[in-house]
């Protein structure tokens, strides 16, 4: 039962990119290129990218203009029955960065991971969390919580398609949680920036240790908030610092479109930062997103994952879960 298969597609996200059928409504990428805005939004979430790599990227950069980031979006399929006629489901959906140096014409691999978007994260808390602390009076996980995503991701990782295709763990970078408080410690990094810890663990802490990962947290030069990285091993020494860079431009860009309360604060954070989506003080990007509709869809595409994956492989996805051992 432990051969589950893994099947990637890619597809460039850049101008011209029209989400494809099976990419989740929610996904970061997918809202940006619908609507009347469609090119506009994708030119100027792209620009935006490109002048926060040169400007994390000085050195030997005199104009701010000697690099430019690439973006695929990886569609990870998952087939239960291997072999079968039966249809994969898109599992998870990742970002995958390249690095163009204009000086010296170069192309380099960047970071896989970047941003996560997972229909079962969406059953997860969408449907089962709901359900679990439907009419309770303190809130509460189920006992397996997470647990099938986890090993659907730890799986994904360390199949041959992962492998075949990408030499180095995955790095995932998220918003700092609303509802911690962040201190900042002594410890700063060239590029990741000044460290800050947290007041205690989050549930997505939590969820993404089920899939292996654990997490810092860094403001970088010239943002005004942290950002949660989440990895496997040694964030510090196993990316290079343009690879680094390419996630910090990719997502702090995304996360200034998405969550400008806090990314697009006209003040940084200071000492003690205590994130807020009712911060008033802050700027708006020039393109156009839909919050309210990307958590309805949430909602929406959680109950497909459990019609259409869940109920109909439940034994089967049960058999697997209790199975893998990673």
């Amino acid at each position: 039962m432990n051969n589950v298969a893994f099947t990637l597609k890619r597809i460039r996200f850049d101008e011209n990119y029209n989400p494809s059928k099976n990419t989740r409504a929610t996904t970061n990428f997918a809202n940006l290129a619908r609507g009347e805005k469609r090119q506009e939004n994708l030119h100027n979430a792209l620009a935006m990218i490109d002048n926060r790599f040169n400007a994390l990227a000085h050195w030997d950069n005199p104009k701010s203009d000697r690099y430019a980031v690439e973006l695929e979006i990886i569609s990870a399929e998952l087939n239960l029955r291997p072999g079968s006629n039966d249809e994969s489901f898109p599992a998870i959906e990742i970002l995958k960065t390249h690095i163009v140096d204009h000086k010296t014409g170069e192309r380099f691999e960047g970071i896989v991971g970047n941003n996560f978007s997972s229909y079962v994260r969406d059953y997860d808390f969408s449907v089962v969390l709901t359900e679990h602390n439907k009419g309770q009076t303190e809130f509460s996980l189920p006992d397996d919580f997470g647990q099938l995503h986890g090993n659907i991701f730890k799986s994904f990782v360390n199949s041959a398609a992962y492998k075949e295709n990408f030499n180095k763990s995955p790095v995932i970078c998220l918003s700092v949680s609303s509802k911690n408080t962040y201190v900042r410690t002594g410890n700063m990094h060239p590029v990741l920036g000044i460290e800050y810890q947290q007041d205690a663990p989050s549930l997505t802490d939590f969820y993404f240790g089920k899939m292996g990962l654990k997490v810092r947290f860094f403001m970088p030069q010239g943002s005004v908030a942290p950002l949660a990285f989440y990895f496997h091993g040694d964030l510090l020494s196993d990316y290079t610092n343009l690879e680094l860079i390419s996630t910090i431009s990719t997502m702090e860009t995304f996360q200034k479109i998405y969550r400008p309360e806090i990314y697009n604060a006209n003040s940084a954070a200071g000492q003690c930062y205590q994130p807020t989506l009712h911060h008033q003080d802050y700027s708006l990007t020039r393109i156009v997103y839909d919050r309210e509709e990307r958590s309805r869809l949430a909602v929406e595409q959680g109950k497909f994952t459990e019609a259409h994956f869940i109920k109909p492989n439940q034994t089967l996805l049960a058999q697997w879960s209790a199975e893998s051992v990673l």
